[in-house]
């Protein structure tokens, strides 16, 4: 359990609002798309701030995994702990405590989580997520495809049917808060990423 809470409150470390508050940018939840994220953070042109954003999400989510890992395998932690803090780790950055409960959509965070149980895993969901974005340029679309091969990929590579089942509710998580971009898919209102001009 003691794995499980500490992939939550590492998750809740809101890279976005602290790197923002650091370089003296404007809290990422009050521009742009409001996403905490990456992307959102690339919106304001400063391309450093946006890297190191997407470098805090990715490797707190690894982290959290490696560390439940570590705990299991010394003998302080059931087998059902790392899957416990991949989803724990995810929500920790989705619903942050040190940050109101205002916090982002989980990306990045989800690929450090994937990265950390199967590296192949993590490559083929990026690689669809650079895939469908290089064609669209609809961030959120490509975060969705992703999202949904996530299981699918994880039952081929992993043939496990506990990490299956945490790999679907990380992806249930990341539709879930994609709920609003999805309507706009659908009606076609969904904005296409032009980037920093």
């Amino acid at each position: 359990m003691i794995a499980v809470v500490l992939a939550y409150l590492l998750g809740s470390l809101s890279f976005a609002v602290l790197v923002s508050r650091l370089s003296g940018l404007p809290d990422p939840r009050s521009h742009g798309s409001g996403n905490p994220g990456a992307t959102n953070m690339l919106r304001t042109g400063r391309k450093g701030a946006a890297l190191l954003t997407l470098l805090g999400d990715l490797a707190k989510g690894w982290l959290a995994v490696v560390c439940a890992r570590l705990l299991y395998e010394a003998g302080y932690a059931p087998l059902w702990a790392i899957d416990g803090a991949a989803v724990a780790v995810l929500l920790g950055h989705m619903y942050p405590l040190y940050f109101g409960f205002r916090g982002g959509k989980g990306v990045a965070t989800a690929l450090g989580v994937l990265l950390a149980l199967s590296p192949l895993l993590g490559v083929v969901c990026a690689v669809l997520w650079l895939l469908v974005f290089s064609l669209t340029r609809i961030s959120s679309l490509s975060a969705l495809l992703a999202a949904l091969a996530a299981p699918l990929a994880g039952w081929w590579l992993l043939g496990n049917r506990r990490a299956v089942l945490a790999l679907g509710m990380l992806s249930v998580l990341i539709i879930w808060r994609h709920r609003a971009n999805i309507v706009r898919l659908l009606s076609g209102q969904e904005g296409r990423f032009a980037g920093p001009k």
